[in-house]
């Protein structure tokens, strides 16, 4: 039986935090379970680079991140976890790709598009101001790590359809240059259920607003982070509405429907805000527990999370290797003999 390729990269700056739990971490590593489906997992450590030339915050980021994929649950027996920097056959289908990449193409992606309108609206004379070539050529390493293994299909935000579609541009492109179906087009895939969840101020949980909840903090600080979550002033008894509330939201996305329901019905009753912040943490924590104690020795263990990253990275170059031996060949690049 021919599997389902399906691919998701994992950005690797900053730590991971409730949020990318709900939106993205839950789901992947239920999708790895499914063995009718080949996952591909990857710690996209070379986009990093792009927006952050720190080399401690990109290496710890990574072992963090690594981390708390294998805490909760990552199958690697069935899905292949591997960094993107291990393999060597990326960059070099990225300049493949890119020989057949018009800057045209480049030219209209949407983070290109915004540096630009940036210095623009700053009254810079050089719209390119602070570009690097890794900012605009991004869609085109993008495209390879998702065209070397010929995904089917690739979970993605709405913000970025548009690569994926360069990506099926960028393949077709050369499929047509080079007189073969040497790559897949990739379909991206938006679950319109996944959820988004609010932070300690009401806005989106994110880095850029300095609002999140760390996934494997303390006991004592989730417990902290908790109670800052942004509540209004009704009293205890007064009925309260769970669907505009970020701490009703928080606690929907870990309980089960009946729990929620239960709560839901607390909101209506008149909970008093310390009560549920205190109902909210003992119920994360309860849920955070397990997986925080494996985060934990996980850390305290790198090596452990390196023998697991070179038996992916291995699985990965199995694969890839083969590859880039095919399309050296077309694009006459093969040995003489």
């Amino acid at each position: 039986m021919t599997k389902t390729r399906v691919l998701t990269g994992i950005t690797t700056t900053g730590t991971p935090h409730l949020g990318n739990y709900v939106g993205a971490i839950k789901p992947a590593i239920e999708a790895s379970q499914d063995e009718s489906v080949q996952s591909f997992y990857f710690l996209a450590d070379l986009h990093a680079l792009i927006k952050c030339q720190d080399p401690r915050r990109v290496q710890q980021s990574r072992l963090e991140i690594a981390a708390t994929w294998l805490a909760l649950g990552l199958d690697t027996d069935n899905a292949i976890f591997y960094r993107q920097s291990d393999i060597p056959e990326i960059p070099e289908l990225t300049w493949l790709l890119s020989c057949v990449c018009a800057k045209g193409l480049m030219n209209r992606a949407h983070a290109y598009k915004a540096a630009v309108a940036e210095n623009e609206e700053a009254g810079n004379q050089d719209p390119d101001r602070g570009i690097t070539m890794g900012l605009f050529s991004y869609p085109v390493l993008m495209a390879a790590d998702i065209l070397m293994f010929n995904a089917n299909r690739v979970p993605v935000g709405r913000d970025q359809i548009q690569h994926i579609e360069m990506a099926r541009d960028i393949a077709g492109r050369f499929n047509h240059l080079y007189h073969g179906e040497h790559f897949t087009l990739p379909e991206a895939v938006v679950d319109e259920k996944v959820e988004v969840l609010n932070g300690l101020d009401g806005r989106k949980m994110s880095k850029s607003y300095n609002n999140t909840i760390p996934l494997f903090v303390s006991e004592k600080k989730l417990l902290k982070l908790v109670r800052k979550i942004k509540t209004n002033s009704l009293e205890p008894g007064e009925p309260k509405d769970p669907d505009s509330c970020t701490l009703f939201q928080i606690y929907a996305a870990f309980a089960s429907a009946e729990e929620t329901e239960v709560m839901r019905q607390e909101y209506e009753d008149g909970i008093g805000w310390g009560e549920a912040k205190n109902r909210v943490f003992e119920y994360l924590n309860a849920h955070l527990r397990e997986p925080r104690e494996r985060y934990q020795a996980l850390m305290e263990d790198p090596g452990h999370i390196e023998s697991v990253l070179k038996k992916g990275a291995d699985r990965a170059r199995a694969e890839a290797a083969p590859v880039m031996d095919r399309l050296r060949e077309a694009a006459g690049l093969g040995r003489f003999v």
